[in-house]
Parts: structure tokens; C-alpha cells; sequence
């Protein structure tokens, strides 16, 4: 468990360790969500380069346009048979 102190301003310090996990870098916005009687900090926004190619396999050949949509029209065909 990693541990952070308010101060006499109602500042803390996130620890180095979740600034790093989280990629979490000066300016960046934290959310406070309450969740019963709990307290949640979690990142309030992501910038697209941060999600970019996250779901990307490894070794998966980019397709086009043009492929995807034809392999949508492809499964809908197949699933309205």
C-alpha cells in the first residue's frame, strides 16, 4: 500500500510509484469519486497517443478501410442466415 500525506494547503504528493504505473505526468488531471465510504483518485481525461494501438496484437497486419468494412458486411451476412 503506498501512502501519501495532505498538507496544511490540502496538497499531497502522488508517490513516484503510481505516478510511473499510471503514467501520470505534471498538468495531468485527477478525478476524486466517492464510492460508498470510499475515496477513488483515478486520471480524469487520456490523451489519444496514450490509448492509441492498445489493442494492437502483436505481428497483426493493418488493414484498410475498405477490408474492414467488408468483413462487417461479411459477418452481418453470415448471422442473418
Amino acid at each position: 500500500m503506498t501512502i501519501a500525506t495532505l498538507t496544511s494547503k490540502g496538497q499531497i504528493t502522488v508517490p513516484k510509484d503510481i505516478r510511473q504505473h499510471f503514467n501520470l505526468q505534471a498538468g495531468d488531471r485527477l478525478e476524486f469519486v466517492w464510492v460508498g465510504e470510499e475515496l477513488r483518485v483515478r486520471p480524469a481525461s487520456r490523451k489519444v497517443d496514450e490509448v492509441f494501438g492498445k489493442y494492437k496484437k502483436a505481428k497483426q497486419k493493418p488493414v484498410t478501410v475498405e477490408e474492414m468494412n467488408a468483413a462487417i458486411v461479411e459477418r452481418f451476412t453470415k448471422d442473418a442466415s
